[in-house]
């Protein structure tokens, strides 16, 4: 079988299915890329078995040619990353080995037989939506960073999607904080309303959206997620448990009201959390009539303040927070205003933009 390509066409489609190939695999076929051709089209295809990538690159004067082979696939895009932008790949696969060609370069790569490689999940029972992509990766951005990591709550360890009556919603929750965002969109849920993406394909989801109104089409049973972004569909294998009722933990009805400009605020609290305890990372906040004051203290009996003019008008409150959950929230938020929700000292505080509630955010508080 002997493949001719450009570099330029097969680069970055390359780049996108090696992502999900982790460098270190209990299964030698999982460190390959398969390469798939017939009708004129190859089709690349990378798996860690949890989240799966193909793009299809069309093959010009190659519509008789058919067969199907792994490469490595760090060494296959490096070799590619590191060819002039203008070359030509010849590609000859013969009993085990691929020799590639171009220019005055030659490397002859080992193989894996095709049959070894995991078959593409069929997603049985699927119920399809469209959704434009800037929609999804607002949904993502807004909420991401508030996942677990490795708890052993492994439901935590994702992100919930909510299909929800003309909407879509995310929630993320690592025990302490929470996100939470939506988007209205054309969706009438069916049998499944909610389904938890895990940490890698949040991740990889993250880099192949980009911010616009091109639509895509998501498939969804209650094993797997596909999406179809043009020539290149991404699947996921789904988390299996039941998220936790998050509605329960947004508290309702706080009295205490703080308005701040989110750019003052946020470097505010950056510069007190210069000198917090690197474990516990606690800000003592302190509201009074339109000042919140901040403090911060570590072991080495360090202490750092700032006041920060607010719009507040409640009682005096003091509470004490992990600094970067405020700060990881406030850096999310897109207005240039933001509000803080409180009831009291034992209460988690809810921060939004102001005016914008589609991004809401809990953060619990901390004995300091």
């Amino acid at each position: 079988m002997k493949i001719r390509i450009s570099r330029e066409a097969l680069l970055k489609p390359l780049q996108l299915v090696s992502g999900v190939v982790e460098k270190r695999q209990t299964m030698a076929i999982l460190s390959n890329v398969l390469l798939h051709i017939s009708q004129g089209k190859m089709v690349l295809t990378g798996t860690d078995l949890e989240v799966e990538l193909t793009a299809s690159i069309l093959l010009e004067g190659m519509d008789d040619l058919d067969g199907e082979i792994t490469l490595p696939a760090r060494k296959f895009l490096d070799i590619c990353k590191s060819l002039p932008d203008d070359a030509m790949l010849d590609i000859q696969i013969d009993e085990g080995r691929a020799l590639i060609r171009s220019g005055k370069s030659r490397f002859n790569l080992t193989t894996l037989p095709a049959s070894e490689f995991p078959a593409t999940e069929k997603i049985a029972g699927a119920r399809e939506y469209t959704v434009a992509q800037g929609q999804f990766l607002h949904l993502i951005e807004q909420t991401h960073f508030c996942m677990a990591n490795q708890d052993v709550r492994y439901y935590l360890n994702g992100l919930l999607l909510e299909l929800r009556d003309g909407g879509l919603r995310t929630v993320a929750t690592d025990g302490h904080r929470l996100a939470l965002c939506d988007v209205a969109a054309d969706i009438v849920p069916a049998d499944i309303s909610q389904i938890i993406i895990p940490r890698k394909g949040v991740v990889e989801l993250s880099r192949l959206l980009d911010d616009s109104d091109t639509p895509c089409n998501l498939q969804l049973n209650s094993g797997f997620l596909r999406i179809t972004l043009g020539d290149v569909v991404f699947t996921s294998k789904l988390i299996d448990g039941r998220f936790p009722d998050y509605e329960r933990v947004i508290p309702r009805g706080g009295d205490k009201i703080v308005v701040a400009d989110k750019n003052i605020l946020l470097h505010g609290l950056q510069r007190a959390s210069i000198l917090s305890n690197d474990k516990f990372r606690g800000v003592r906040l302190n509201l009074l009539p339109n000042l919140l004051r901040a403090t911060v203290n570590n072991p080495e009996q360090e202490e750092a303040e700032e006041e920060i003019d607010v719009e507040y008008n409640g009682e005096e409150l003091e509470i004490g927070f992990n600094v970067s959950y405020i700060l990881d929230a406030l850096n999310a938020i897109k207005q240039d205003q933001v509000r803080l929700v409180l009831i009291d000292s034992n209460s988690s505080c809810v921060i939004h933009g102001v005016d914008a509630e589609d991004a809401r955010y809990v953060v619990m508080p901390m004995r300091l």
